[in-house]
């Protein structure tokens, strides 16, 4: 596995953005009742618990509980938005607009490429987050046809221009600078607990028996596994992946010093001997702006897209019938 970012799961709720935890409503969360109609629609108060539960990732009844303002004044933030979702929906339905499955796989895969990652790392972000794939693809199929909605009802195409692009990305360069990470394995030798004078000596001399063999080509996985009593040791020593700010004092120098590849000299630890291996590395540094140019578009795609929606919205509001029974 290639030495990637930290996995900042993003979702497209908001055109591509950020992921928000979603979680089943609580099971203490027994009574449900109508609370809105939105012309021919309702919304319930299973929805509303339940959008809360997803949005600020806390139970509502725990919210209360800690805020009894910020609860109310929250649930009257989501009410809004499901209000504006059922009005969206609506006239989709109306206008039949379609999004197909295959529609969604590609704004999928256009979002791990911009951010690096796998199928794996996605699906392993959404399960730590309690959204699951197939919950996740919905929301992006739900903003591909709300873009689409608005593309249709403002008729007017949404152009960015490259001069907006690289204006943006000077002026928030700090969002698209990278910190330096390195894949890491290691050969750890533990020292003998027995109380001979002579123990650590013979821990060092092993220590350097093995470093002249990784010198000499030997494989350093097998290596790991044949002598490692450390973590990682029946996985050749691998470690994983780190940003050099997560890494000790000690190791962060040793890692810092060392090229991709690179064999590390024994490192005295009070419990053992350390034998440490850059598997990869990038340095810290500015992305590039090609590489982060369609990235910069969606952002800015997003931000027209969201203004032109409000004011849509707004004007579908008004004429539309809307009574809320809270």
């Amino acid at each position: 596995m290639t030495v990637s970012k930290i996995f900042t799961i993003v979702t497209f709720a908001s055109l591509l953005f950020l992921f928000t935890p979603v979680a089943a409503l609580p099971a203490r969360e027994t009574c449900d009742r109508v609370v809105a109609i939105v012309n021919n629609d309702i919304i319930t108060l299973y929805e509303i618990n339940r959008k809360m539960k997803e949005i600020y990732g806390v139970d509502p009844a725990d919210l209360k509980k800690k805020n009894e303002k910020q609860f109310f004044l929250a649930r009257w933030k989501v009410l809004d938005r499901l209000i504006d979702e059922r009005l969206a929906e609506a006239k989709a339905r109306e206008l039949d607009i379609q999004i197909t499955a295959d529609e969604v796989d590609k704004v999928i895969e256009r979002l791990k490429r911009q951010n690096g990652i796998t199928q794996e790392e996605l699906l392993a972000g959404l399960k730590s987050r309690g959204l699951t794939y197939e919950r996740y693809r919905e929301k992006v199929r739900k903003e591909l046809q709300r873009v689409r909605l608005i593309n249709y009802e403002v008729k007017s195409k949404i152009i960015i221009r490259e001069e907006k692009i690289k204006e943006y990305y000077e002026k928030h360069k700090k969002e698209f600078t990278s910190p330096g990470e390195v894949r890491l394995a290691a050969i750890f030798l533990k020292k003998d607990d027995s109380k001979q004078a002579n123990q650590d000596d013979k821990t060092l001399q092993k220590a350097e028996e093995i470093i002249s063999q990784l010198k000499q080509g030997a494989d350093f996985g097998k290596l790991a596994r044949q002598y490692s009593q450390g973590p990682g040791a029946q996985e050749g020593g691998d470690l994983g992946v780190f940003k050099t700010s997560q890494l000790d004092e000690v190791l962060a120098k040793v890692a810092d010093a060392l090229p991709a590849g690179g064999i590390s000299e024994p490192i005295i630890r009070d419990a053992g001997i350390q034998i440490l291996k850059v598997v990869e590395k990038r340095n810290a540094g500015l992305r590039p702006f090609p590489e982060v140019k369609e990235q910069i578009y969606d952002t800015l795609y997003r931000e027209e897209v969201n203004k032109r929606f409000a004011s849509w919205i707004k004007g579908l509001r008004e004429k539309s019938y809307i009574k809320v029974l809270f």
